[in-house]
């Protein structure tokens, strides 16, 4: 739940920072992508279970030191917690009515992103969270390396960064993305429609990119030969 918390913050920080930007379309992604970084941060220093940073868990399952009802009930759980978690949030940024920010800017931003989002195609949908969990474990992979919360920090930013400046999708975050701009928009039925689409299937390409760009590439690269007999 925490970490669905703290994804959160960092997608409602987004929303904020690229309201009403005028640097240009890159740069303003590219300081939008830093500052939803910070939910990451937060999950990675702070401590709290990410599902897609838990696909890493994957090479454990490869290696045999876990099977495979533990992975499941693994991500099962944390999915369940981190959905809790965003869903939270969201009720709590309503409450406090952080769209009227901006003479209601950042609420009519919540609204087009959402509806970006949910207008996404299945296949565009897969594809771009599949990219995104390969950045957002690598990121986590980094961190590992990190010696200091300054090293974690900035392992995680840059590849956070990328992942939203370029457009890719994070299925946790999308739990709140797509909820509060949907509330905001009053629930429109074509929309709700399009957002069970997206959570799908940007879910499934989230799995595949975290377990086998990553943590596949890395078992192959540093484990296989300790987990051949």
């Amino acid at each position: 739940m925490l970490a669905g918390a703290f994804i959160s913050i960092g997608a409602i920080l987004f929303t904020v920072v690229m309201t009403d930007a005028k640097l240009g379309f890159g740069v303003s992604r590219l300081i939008g992508g830093a500052s939803f970084s910070v939910g990451l941060v937060l999950v990675v220093v702070a401590g709290a279970e990410l599902f897609t940073g838990n696909n890493l868990i994957a090479m454990a399952w490869v290696s045999r030191r876990i099977g495979t009802r533990d992975v499941l009930r693994n991500w099962v759980v944390v999915y369940a917690g981190n959905v809790l978690g965003c869903l939270g949030t969201v009720g709590l940024v309503l409450w406090a009515d952080i769209g009227a920010l901006g003479s209601g800017a950042v609420g009519d931003l919540a609204v087009k992103i959402a509806t970006g989002k949910a207008g996404l195609t299945i296949g565009q949908a897969f594809a771009r969270g599949v990219l995104c969990n390969a950045l957002v474990c690598l990121a986590v992979w980094l961190a590992m390396g990190g010696r200091s919360v300054t090293d974690k920090i900035l392992a995680v930013l840059f590849p956070i960064a990328a992942f939203v400046t370029i457009g890719f999708e994070h299925s946790i975050a999308n739990w709140f993305f797509l909820p509060y701009g949907l509330l905001l928009a009053g629930g429109d039925p074509a929309l709700v429609a399009g957002a069970v689409q997206n959570i799908l299937a940007v879910t499934a390409g989230n799995v595949v990119g975290g377990t086998l760009l990553v943590a596949g590439v890395y078992w192959v690269a540093y484990l296989r030969e300790d987990a051949t007999p």
